[in-house]
């Protein structure tokens, strides 16, 4: 499939990125599916609400910090559908930043993301952003690259 942003959209998870560094940033990408492939009609930008009680309750380590792991707060999500729906707009699809780490997702990121999403990953280095790359999971809940066009706005 192909997920298509705008140049606009594109330099907010950039921004958003930068703004947040050395943590990681992370938001939900509103907008329409179509025989074409996804189209990002709104970037929402979220809180990144990782925390050690986050990290008890996922079972992860609790030396884990924002600097590589996020967690977008459930409430955050229902409030996104439930004003998507309004607007007849759905959440197609996840961004995060990698600060310092390459633009590829990782076996976190494998192990809860959800089959129907796009997970767009930007790198971060010494705070500027770098590549910007797509992902979707595949049959095998693998990551597997997955198409990105940036349309002009």
């Amino acid at each position: 499939m192909i997920l298509t942003v705008t140049a606009t959209h594109e330099a907010t998870i950039r921004t958003h990125a930068e703004r947040t560094y050395p943590e990681e940033c992370c938001g939900l990408l509103l907008g329409e599916i179509t025989p074409p492939g996804k189209t990002v009609v709104e970037v929402w930008e979220t809180e990144n609400a990782w925390s050690p009680e986050t990290a008890g309750e996922l079972s992860a380590p609790a030396t884990l910090t924002k600097e590589r792991r996020y967690v977008i707060h459930p409430k955050e999500l229902l409030r996104a559908q439930k004003q998507g729906r309004d607007r007849q707009l759905r959440i197609i699809g996840i961004y995060h930043s990698h600060p310092d780490y390459p633009a590829i997702p990782s076996e976190c990121d494998r192990e809860y993301a959800w089959s129907e999403y796009s997970y767009v990953i930007v790198a971060v280095e010494q705070g500027q952003s770098t590549e910007l790359t797509n992902w979707s999971l595949d049959d095998t809940h693998h990551f597997q690259p997955e198409t990105l066009v940036i349309a002009k706005a």
